[in-house]
């Protein structure tokens, strides 16, 4: 089988919250920013995939290797738009508020694993949560604990750490005890080549600006210290290969 490889030279960027609320005629963009919230019509590929062309053929070649090497990778989630995101967060919300938690202390629970509407890798279509659909497994599946020692994926991560970067795929939020932001997501991969450019171009939005103007459960308390610190944290403290 051909194998595609993905090359990338390395990164400069830092993790400076230094965001122009326009894009410069030497530096266009060609993601808008209704694109890059999650808001604007994608065209997809793939039934139960759903992700961009190149990001799709790229998956199909992946997992047909997996499947060669006993491995059936399996899509738990992929794209989802502003308003699929806003529903998962204000449900949230309502939860840990009614259990007795204040605004801030849901709020900051929820960013444990789930992103602000409108922040989230999941609206480009080039990100991938996944499990092997080999195994039998009960309960939750997005779980570190069930993707090493003898859990049901481990199999699964063993192989993607193996090949999937050949392919494209990065793991987002590795183990990395030095990384902040989002826990460690065993099963969130990225596909490089398009995302990293999507990520490039988000950095040049003013991301407090456009909270701002979100009303969604919750976003009334995203102070400015807040923000700049999510953004730092949650969307920037990386797999630095995705930078």
């Amino acid at each position: 089988m051909k194998r595609r490889t993905f090359i990338k030279t390395a990164s400069t960027s830092s993790l400076a919250f230094a965001v122009p609320t326009i894009f410069t005629l030497t530096d266009p963009s060609p993601y808008s920013t209704e694109e890059l919230m999650g808001k604007a019509d994608v065209d997809l590929f793939g039934e139960g995939i759903n992700l961009r062309k190149e990001a799709y053929e790229s998956f199909l070649d992946m997992k047909k290797a997996a499947q060669a090497d006993g491995i059936d990778i399996k899509i738990v989630s992929s794209f989802r738009d502003f308003y699929r995101q806003e529903s998962i967060w204000e449900r949230k919300y309502l939860q840990f508020t009614e259990e007795g938690m204040s605004p801030l202390d849901a709020i900051d629970k929820i960013i444990e694993y789930s992103t602000i509407p409108g922040t989230s890798r999941h609206h480009w279509g080039t990100d991938i949560d996944i499990i092997d659909g080999r195994p039998k497994s009960s309960g939750d599946v997005l779980v570190p604990e069930k993707f090493e020692n003898d859990g049901p994926y481990v199999g699964l991560k063993q192989w993607m750490d193996e090949n999937s970067e050949t392919y494209g795929f990065y793991l987002v939020y590795t183990d990395n005890p030095r990384r902040r932001g989002f826990k460690y997501e065993p099963w969130h991969y990225s596909y490089a080549p398009i995302s990293i450019p999507m990520l490039t171009a988000y950095r040049k939005l003013n991301v407090l600006k456009l909270l701002q103007q979100e009303e969604f459960l919750g976003s009334e308390h995203f102070t400015t210290g807040f923000v700049k610190t999510y953004v730092q944290d949650n969307i920037l403290d990386i797999n630095p290969a995705l930078l």
